[in-house]
């Protein structure tokens, strides 16, 4: 078996070409690093953030640039100030679905750049974008193969229930998943520490037998806190907070990530 791990490696060529990291550590292509990843342990449960990890945001993103008159330089502002105000709602002890937060802060931004929009138009804006998200090209196949191979796969998302369950049903990717988890149930988003520690339990696991992949810095920092292990991707624009830990697996897409987690044992 570990001979044919071996040649599974040379034959993809990752190591020292993937950006793969521990903490402190680069993978070299050498036999003892090569030795490493294939006495690797595999976690028991893959995590899987949604919204821009699987399903791109680029139609999301048109959409509200044409909310906001054409302009497109206030996307990046909008998505931040959404971020901040789940973390305000959560930190006050407060809980509201992210779609409606993400219309709030696409009216905030307006309103600081004179531009008009109602509540409804701002719901209706965001609510039906985001359940309009394609998934990325490499995500089923990548899935796919990790499923195969007998990995339990959840994906752990801000977003509620009902929609999560919309966003992969547009999608196509709801048969690839062992459970689908919403931060809804316990009302904390992302990346509060709390909020991973109830997902391990939820799946009936330790902390460290869990794996978040994620494309954003803040959600692979909170996961990393939280004890779990994480593999970021680095989606254009997307970059790890250079204060947290180091993520175990960084890559530039779900299939070289899948790739790797492939070989462990």
């Amino acid at each position: 078996m570990k001979n044919n791990r071996r040649k599974f490696i040379k034959n993809l060529g990752i190591l020292g070409t993937t950006g793969l990291m521990m903490p402190n550590i680069i993978l070299g292509n050498t036999q003892e690093n090569q030795n490493y990843m294939l006495e690797k342990s595999r976690p028991k449960v893959l995590f899987f953030d949604v919204n821009e990890t699987l399903l791109d945001l680029t139609e999301m993103k048109t959409v509200v640039g044409e909310a906001l008159n054409g302009r497109e330089d206030l996307l990046s502002l909008w998505f931040t100030t959404m971020l901040q105000y789940s973390l305000v709602t959560t930190a006050s002890g407060q809980y509201e679905h992210f779609g409606n937060i993400g219309a709030a802060a696409l009216q905030m931004v307006a309103a600081n750049n004179g531009i008009t929009i109602s509540e409804k138009e701002a719901r209706q804006t965001i609510l039906k974008s985001l359940r309009a998200l394609p998934a990325h090209p490499e995500v089923k196949a990548a899935l796919t193969s990790l499923k195969e191979a007998g990995y339990k796969l959840v994906s752990f998302t801000n977003s509620s229930n009902e929609g999560v369950k919309n966003q992969f049903e547009h999608a196509g990717l709801t048969k690839y998943f062992d459970d689908m988890l919403s931060v809804e149930e316990i009302g904390k988003f992302k990346p509060f520490s709390d909020t991973y520690a109830w997902a391990a339990r939820k799946m009936e696991v330790k902390p460290e037998e869990c794996m978040l992949v994620a494309a954003h810095g803040w959600d692979v920092a909170g996961a990393l806190w939280a004890g779990w292990r994480a593999a970021f991707i680095g989606r254009p624009g997307q970059q790890e907070f250079p204060l947290a830990p180091k993520s175990e697996i960084v890559e530039s897409d779900i299939k070289k990530v899948a790739d790797i987690l492939l070989i462990y044992k």
